[in-house]
């Protein structure tokens, strides 16, 4: 007997009737992407074979379509039990053209480089390397799915919640009959992660099923959508304020926006508002907004949690690189641990599409002659130097375009260090920086807007940076002291005997070295008196933690002048991570976390650069950039850091938690927590209870306060997690911003899985208040 299950034969009229279904629903969902008729969106709803390749020597041919829900891929699978597969458009990260992965470029020629590109997932799933029959077919394919990924991302809150519950309804519609019977009621109602008993399900289902049918369609299942989709809270507050014939009138708005929000705007603002996201025609020529757009208002970037004005680039970026947080990776290279995890160009990508600016790159002697990058004595996997920089030269600007810094930490023989040099001059070309700006001199950084688009060495340098000034210079090669970094790997059980504490650098490699010269540090007081500007130190973390305990005051003028580089410790083989906020908390800049590895302290590294554009830099509070400052996080003396604030959070409800995948028959039992992380006297966290199996529409009405002493330092952290009274609860997902980019009022709060990826429908709705102390 055959384990797989057969679908049931259809006659010819059923298989009619069900593909006109299907068709129905693809033109659904089609409009409500604004691509209705569209020829990109038939592309993929046509679908193709496509030659998926996997080695050199496995390249099959497979087809692919786009499902009618417009939002998943289906293809064939030659595999026992699973014939047929989906991914969905949300877990791709990005459409490459051309052989731009590690895969494609092993495994296949330069004369396919027109046919080919590749799918790049979030998180670990593997890329999908593929081939079309022709270069306009690929392109067809890249520029379709480019198309579709964008307008789903472009999509309110509201929009992709109906789009969310639309095709979960269909896919409870079980016989495609365009019905819903009561048990496909209970079905689609545990699918979207709410627990109901049956009384309460025949109740809902006898409301709606006017004709007493048995069954719900047409005009009942919209009844029933609109039932479900209630949101009281939002009716109480549109209540409230709908002062003018059951609507708000534009000046209804205004005091909404006023008393709730907090916002300076003028009845001008309201009235724009209205016809930005008021639908109906009728109240739109009012001026009035009706409560469905005053809920699409609520769901857009005027009604998020984060300031729309801290969404683009608005700091001043003209001052010194050091004035600046910058988003850095360690082990920049690794996919998994630093043991026996995978090296990868792709690790470099990703880090650099989510906007880091420091990457790491451990060189060390390859086979024939060729450097190659990995995690010395262990059992990672290698890539080519070369391969790397290529990568890095690709991907670098395209979300950010401030400066990246290549954190070199250099192993290899002189021939080899010659060779990174070439590669690094001949592919970086002109956006590598190999003298000082200007004709003389400097005494201080560039900054960030002068150093655009471009790449900056940090490294081992055999001279003083003013030897290029000067024609007198006559060292070609000498021996220097070891990266601090690499000699913390002593501390490790993949110690080796034979390791050298001086390696023999090359004067090619060396005189790429200008604002990044790597030193040993030797205190605060040798460093203010020996160190120019452009010396920087590494510090292992437990020194950096020792010295933010010890000698903050000093820790923080230090990093007023000169670069400071955090690294997690040796010990960490796992590639975990630690806490980047005391570090932030001294004004270090460059605080390098294991970008491959998802964690809360990732979470906060991400929040932390969640403004300014997300441009991986972001301006230091001034206290930290003054040099009468005496800020310290630790003792809080008076000062223009203290300016204690009151802040006022109210976790009213939350909106289609997503399920656990390994759980897909429990129902979650939600809570949520804030986290205050800053200074060590502002540090706090409150959770409300839990709510029993309801991850649909949760309410809790949970109001908390927290007393702040230096607001520009603090980060606030919103986690909801599925209570668990056996085990550890279980991460449904989370939020992290600056205080100062909060915005007043009833918000909404977007949330990210683990990995730091946007959960499309899923959210919280908050009220909040910052308020001067008394």
């Amino acid at each position: 007997m055959s384990c797989l299950q057969e679908r049931p034969t259809r006659t010819e009229s059923e298989e009619r009737a069900f593909q006109e279904q299907v068709g129905r629903v693809a033109q659904e969902n089609g409009k409500l992407l604004g691509l209705e008729g569209d020829p990109d969106l038939q592309f993929l709803l046509v679908g193709g074979v496509l030659v998926k390749v996997r080695s050199s020597s496995w390249k099959k041919d497979r087809f692919y379509r786009l499902q009618e829900d417009c939002k998943t891929l289906w293809h064939e699978s030659h595999k026992m039990f699973k014939k047929n597969q989906t991914f969905s458009i949300d877990d791709i990260e990005s459409v490459r053209m051309g052989r731009q992965s590690e895969g494609l470029n092993k495994h296949t020629q330069p004369t396919d480089e027109e046919r080919c590109f590749s799918i790049i997932f979030k998180g670990r799933k593997k890329n999908l390397d593929l081939m079309a029959s022709s270069g306009e077919e690929a392109k067809q394919w890249v520029a379709s799915l480019t198309k579709i990924i964008s307008n789903m991302l472009s999509l309110s809150r509201q929009q992709k919640n109906e789009h969310w519950i639309i095709n979960c309804m269909r896919k409870a519609d079980k016989n495609a009959d365009n019905k819903m019977n009561l048990k496909e009621l209970k079905h689609f109602l545990r699918h979207i992660n709410v627990e109901v008993d049956d009384n309460y399900a025949e109740e809902i289902f006898k409301k709606c099923d006017k004709s007493n049918s048995g069954t719900l369609e047409g005009p009942e299942i919209k009844h029933f959508y609109e039932i479900l989709t209630e949101r009281e809270e939002i009716d109480v507050i549109y209540g409230n304020y709908a002062q003018t014939d059951g609507q708000m009138s534009s000046r209804d708005l205004l005091n909404f926006m006023w008393n709730e929000e907090r916002e300076q705007v003028a009845l001008e603002d309201a009235v724009k508002l209205i016809d930005k996201y008021e639908m109906d025609e009728t109240a739109k020529q009012k001026k009035h907004m009706t409560k469905d757009g005053f809920l699409m208002y609520l769901h857009h970037g005027e009604g998020s949690i984060l300031n729309p004005a801290h969404k683009g680039v608005y700091q001043d970026m003209s001052q010194p690189l050091n004035h600046y947080y910058i988003s850095s990776s360690h082990n920049t290279y690794l996919m998994e641990d630093q043991l026996k995890g995978p090296s990868s160009t792709e690790a470099y990508i990703k880090a650099l599409m989510k906007s880091c600016r420091c990457v790491e790159l451990d060189c060390w002697d390859g086979a024939n002659g060729e450097p190659v990058i990995y995690h010395g004595y262990t059992l990672t996997s290698k890539i080519l130097f070369k391969d790397a920089i290529k990568a890095i030269k690709e991907f670098a600007f395209k979300t950010s375009e401030y400066p990246v810094i290549l954190s070199l930490e250099n192993h290899c023989s002189v021939d080899q260090q010659k060779l990174m040099a070439h590669h690094m001059i001949s592919i970086l070309g002109d956006a590598l920086v190999t003298k000082p700006l200007g004709n003389t001199m400097p005494t201080n950084f560039p900054s960030p807007q002068q150093l655009k688009g471009k790449f900056l060495i940090k490294g081992k340098r055999l001279n003083k940076l003013d030897a290029v000034f000067s024609n007198n210079s006559t060292i070609e090669e000498d021996t220097v002291s070891e990266e601090d970094e690499a000699a913390d790997c002593k501390e490790n059980e993949q110690k080796s005997k034979s390791k050298k504490s001086k390696i023999k650098l090359a004067k090619e490699l060396s005189d790429l070295v200008v604002y990044c010269k790597s030193v040993h540090f030797n205190g605060f007081e040798h460093a203010k008196d020996n160190q120019a500007f452009y010396e920087m130190s590494s510090f292992k973390e437990s020194k950096a933690f020792n010295l933010a305990e010890s000698s903050a005051t000093a820790y923080m003028h230090h990093n007023m002048d000169k670069l400071s580089r955090i690294y997690p410790a040796g010990s960490r083989t796992d590639s975990s991570n630690y806490n980047p906020v005391p570090m932030w908390n001294v004004g270090c800049q460059i605080v390098a976390l294991n970008f491959q590895t998802p964690s809360k302290e990732m979470h906060v590294n991400q929040g932390r650069f969640l403004q300014n554009g997300v441009s991986g830099y972001i301006l230091k509070p001034e206290f930290q950039r003054s040099l009468s400052s005496q800020f310290d996080p630790n003792t809080l003396t008076k000062g223009p850091w203290l300016k204690k604030k009151v802040f006022h959070v109210m976790i009213i409800s939350a909106q289609q938690l997503p399920k656990d995948k390994d759980k897909h028959k429990s129902i979650v039992d939600p809570l949520v927590r804030v986290e205050i992380h800053g200074v060590p006297a502002d540090n706090d966290s409150k959770e409300t209870d839990y709510i029993e199996n309801n991850g649909f529409k949760p309410m809790w009405n949970k109001n908390f306060q927290f007393t702040i002493h230096v607001p520009e330092l603090v980060m606030v952290k919103f986690v909801v997690e599925d209570h668990d009274s056996t085990s550890n609860n279980d991460l449904i997902g989370q939020y992290c911003l600056p205080l100062t980019s909060i915005q007043n009022g009833y918000r909404h709060v977007p949330l990210l899985t683990k990995r730091g990826d946007v959960i499309s429908s899923a959210g919280l709705f908050v009220h909040l208040m910052i308020l001067d102390a008394p």
